[in-house]
């Protein structure tokens, strides 16, 4: 008689790649503040029966919670394998996991280990894997040789890594993980940022799979993305890193925003709203002449007016302050940021990493 395979979080994270299926047992509330890269949510307990199984524990006591909860499980099992299992053949090697390794996954991985599928469950679940993660991002973040792409606001350089993944490159694009922009104006529009946690993951899970023989371009990116705080071992590497600034022209750059920030533009009062936060910073004189610029339809002027009194001072006293590798940076020209602009730029991009490669 089949029974499940014990791995451990080292043991499973070496071998992630090569499970059918990463099921995650856990509540879907827990699933949605992080799981496992690519697991899929496949709950014993949902969170109202979890909460309900919580408070007969407190007031009628372990045994009663338990026979609750064994029957609650049973049942969410039986719909697992009838509905969503049904179609897989003997030869399927999924992996089970829960918040700690036990009843829950247990409970899962033996019976789908009894029916005859390969079933791994990981031992100590998600805090295992999480311990993992922290130690892990630790240890690889200094190991690469980072190529941080500079540049101020508007000089293209998430189009720039795009383009550079798109090539081959090794590239770790941090807003498109972190689901924003960077800046007071960077949330995607009806796409909600991660939690923190499972920004993490995607950040390791993203630094696992780079050949350390290879450079891999970041952006320079300020501790906090949106919400989301890069981790300290790689915001401390990256800016110990070499740097290569993008330069670019205002009227580059205001072109370049207006296209990537159209959405605005429908949105006029939203945008109103959005520069009250800058009131702190810059006075409630200067934020109503730029919210007067909006009203007026005079796009191409407020674009230039946020470039020189907000953002590229800004910039430039955060960059300043925490790339101690500025200095020496190499300078690559953005003549503009169309697609033979972007071509251009990528190609000085890719030959600095061929040298880096090579030295």
């Amino acid at each position: 008689m089949r029974e499940p395979i014990v791995l451990s979080a080292s043991e499973v994270v070496a071998r992630l790649d090569d499970f059918n299926a990463i099921l995650d047992a856990r509540s879907p509330s827990e699933y949605a503040l992080d799981h496992l890269p690519g697991a899929s949510s496949a709950p014993v307990l949902d969170d109202a029966q979890r909460a309900e199984v919580g408070t007969v524990n407190a007031e009628q006591g372990a045994f009663e919670a338990k026979r609750l909860g064994a029957g609650l499980v049973a049942q969410n099992i039986g719909q697992l394998i009838a509905n969503r299992f049904a179609h897989h053949g003997r030869d399927w090697k999924p992996l089970v996991y829960c918040w700690r390794g036990g009843q829950r996954s247990g409970s899962l991985a033996t019976v789908m280990a009894r029916i005859g599928w390969h079933t791994s469950v990981m031992e100590g679940g998600y805090r295992a894997f999480r311990r993992h993660v922290i130690e892990d991002l630790s240890q690889r973040a200094p190991a690469i040789a980072w190529m941080v792409v500079a540049g101020r606001t508007g000089s293209a350089k998430s189009r720039l890594l795009q383009a550079l993944a798109q090539a081959g490159e090794q590239v770790l694009d941090l807003e498109d993980l972190a689901r924003h922009r960077g800046s007071v104006l960077g949330a995607w529009p009806g796409d909600p940022q991660p939690a923190q946690k499972h920004f993490e993951t995607c950040v390791w899970d993203a630094l696992r799979r780079f050949d350390l023989r290879r450079p891999v371009f970041v952006e320079s990116e300020s501790r906090k993305i949106g919400q989301c705080q890069v981790p300290e071992p790689l915001i401390h590497a990256m800016r110990a890193s070499t740097v290569v600034v993008i330069e670019a022209d205002v009227a580059v750059r205001s072109r370049f925003l207006l296209d990537e920030y159209a959405h605005f533009r429908s949105d006029p009062p939203g945008l109103s709203r959005m520069l009250d936060k800058l009131i702190a910073l810059h006075g409630a004189e200067r934020v109503a002449q730029w919210r007067s610029l909006i009203e007026a339809d005079q796009w191409d002027v407020l674009v230039e007016r946020l470039l020189r009194e907000h953002y590229d001072p800004s910039y430039d006293r955060s960059m300043h302050r925490n790339f101690t590798r500025l200095e020496q940076a190499t300078t690559v020209t953005l003549l503009d940021a169309d697609a033979q602009g972007i071509a251009q730029a990528v190609q000085s991009l890719r030959a600095l990493a061929a040298a880096q490669t090579t030295a």
